[in-house]
């Protein structure tokens, strides 16, 4: 059976946060702030005729938990709802909560679970020194993929050491 090599060049690594992101506003910030305040040092850059900002998002992903509890308390079931914008999770937990049909489906009251709930925005960036990258930010975690320099692994150390949930 072939097994999987380690191509020369590009690297990963990845960071668990010691306090993941409260709630979505937090999340937002940070995604936010690193987008418009550049602080990695991105450049743009131009690519098949397209011009491309220093960090672009190029996937989310939310995900809403929920549990179903009947009149004594006693969970009777759980979904979760996978959204690709914070619009979307924030529009699809008021859906979900205010859905009669679907509590009586279950025949319980809906509570949203939203400390089990998952964030993760992947950015793509480009260094000065020409090289694309990628940084995933989860909820509990960052991790910097397809990277070869490692002046970028330690700038995204020092933007990470300011990162708390």
């Amino acid at each position: 059976m072939t097994q999987f090599r380690q191509r020369p060049g590009t690297k990963s690594a990845v960071r668990i946060l010691p306090d993941p992101f409260p709630d979505i506003t937090a999340f937002d910030a940070i995604i936010r702030s690193l987008i418009l305040k550049n602080a990695l040092g991105c450049t743009p850059y131009r690519s098949a005729k397209v011009n491309h900002p220093p960090v672009q998002r190029v996937r989310e992903m939310y995900t809403a938990k929920f549990v179903y509890r009947d009149t004594n308390g006693k969970q009777i079931g759980r979904g979760s709802e996978v959204y690709n914008t914070i619009e979307g999770y924030q529009n699809g937990i008021a859906a979900v909560i205010s859905n009669m049909a679907n509590r009586a489906a279950h025949g319980g009251k809906v509570k949203h679970l939203l400390s089990a709930d998952l964030f993760s925005v992947t950015l793509k960036c480009h260094d000065p020194n020409g090289e694309l990258y990628f940084l995933s930010v989860a909820r509990d975690r960052l991790t910097l993929s397809s990277f070869s320099d490692d002046e970028i692994r330690k700038r995204v150390e020092i933007w990470a050491d300011g990162v708390s949930g």
